[in-house]
């Protein structure tokens, strides 16, 4: 791999101190809140809740129920101020939440989709901009940098495009290092599920063609149910459909996402997993000089925020423009402000590297 210069912030990181919050390792006050904005039809924010705990069995009532409390105008009615309070916007406060990871090694960890690309209503079309390229480009030129994302492995790669990255596709569950290096990391998890994967997305594509909209996306180790473009008076539909299907398959999980359904194997392994693999293949498990960041807006991401809170170590930053339960320390409101970030972030160390 590409030999990577701790970061240095001492240009940088001036007297001020990063907002309070439970977890996080800074102490001060916090700035006023910004208002509120109007919300984005397409951007719902993800409900929190696992339908795998819930048990494939149980009612859709309730996380539908739920979804469409989440509705825009309650969403706007939400206390944003007190939420940024507790995950303040990391670019307002970067010097500060960039003040730990002085000496030590940056880590980057990004999710794609609501993260890199913005989210839309075909899937096949969360395209990534150039500019957005070229900012995560920038950053995997000083610090070693993994895309970790629920999409197959080869998909996302095709989306960003960038070999001197790692992949971590299918929630984890797919993991390659950069092309360019003789020996790279690969780790699969699950791949003896690869079989009724995709048995059981034969059989979802079938009966989702009954309903306008839906659409099953494979991810080769997991299954996404796309319901974004599906009428709401549907939505009891598709998940009356992916339930009936699933009871057949009792090794698979469902949870749920935004606008979209999950389907997944049984078994110990998510994106916190698939961080604590790559910092133990890049040498860094157990160090306390190195400084994992992780950038996420969906819930699947929160288990890698959960990780680096328990590991004392590094921040996780949750993208969204409206108050959600998050492990995340920071926040970003859309992928502008993530991509204002990463080139804040390599700014920084072009900087500090002058001195």
């Amino acid at each position: 791999m590409t030999k990577h210069a701790a970061y240095a912030a001492d240009d940088a990181v001036t007297a001020v101190a990063a907002p309070a919050a439970a977890g996080r390792h800074f102490t001060s006050s916090f700035p006023p809140p910004r208002a509120a904005t109007p919300r984005d039809c397409k951007k719902h924010a993800a409900l929190q809740m696992d339908l795998a705990a819930a048990g494939v069995a149980r009612g859709a009532g309730s996380w539908i129920d739920s979804m469409r409390d989440s509705s825009p105008r309650r969403a706007a009615a939400a206390d944003y101020g007190a939420w940024m309070e507790k995950h303040p916007s990391a670019l307002a406060w970067f010097e500060a939440a960039l003040a730990a990871a002085k000496g030590k090694q940056i880590v980057m960890f990004l999710d794609y989709d609501g993260t890199l690309s913005p989210i839309v209503e075909d899937p096949d079309r969360a395209v990534m901009s150039e500019e957005m390229r070229d900012a995560v480009r920038g950053v995997a030129a000083h610090f070693p940098t993994a895309i970790v994302s629920g999409r197959c492995r080869d998909k996302v790669f095709n989306f960003v495009k960038l070999t001197e990255l790692y992949y971590a596709g299918s929630h984890g569950m797919d993991i390659k290092g950069p092309t360019a290096q003789a020996e790279a990391v690969r780790y699969q998890a699950g791949s003896e599920f690869v079989p009724v994967i995709e048995e059981v997305y034969r059989t979802l594509t079938a009966k989702m063609e009954s309903i306008p909209g839906a659409k099953v996306e494979h991810n080769k180790f997991c299954l996404s149910v796309h319901f974004r473009c599906v009428q709401e008076e549907e939505w009891d539909a598709v998940d009356e459909e992916v339930r009936s299907v699933l009871k057949e398959y009792p090794n698979l999980k469902l949870t749920h996402g935004r606008k979209v359904l999950e389907i997944r194997p049984s078994i110990k392994w998510d994106k916190g997993k698939a961080l604590e693999f790559l910092l133990k293949s890049l040498g860094y498990a157990g160090r306390d000089d190195v400084f994992p960041i992780y950038i996420g807006d969906d819930r699947t991401d929160e288990d890698a925020f959960k990780v680096l809170r328990n590991m004392g170590q590094g921040i996780g930053i949750l993208v969204s423009k409206f108050p959600k339960e998050t492990a995340a320390s920071y926040s970003l409101r859309e992928p502008v402000e993530v991509k204002e970030f990463l080139r804040k972030l390599v700014k920084s160390k072009c900087n500090a590297t002058k001195i």
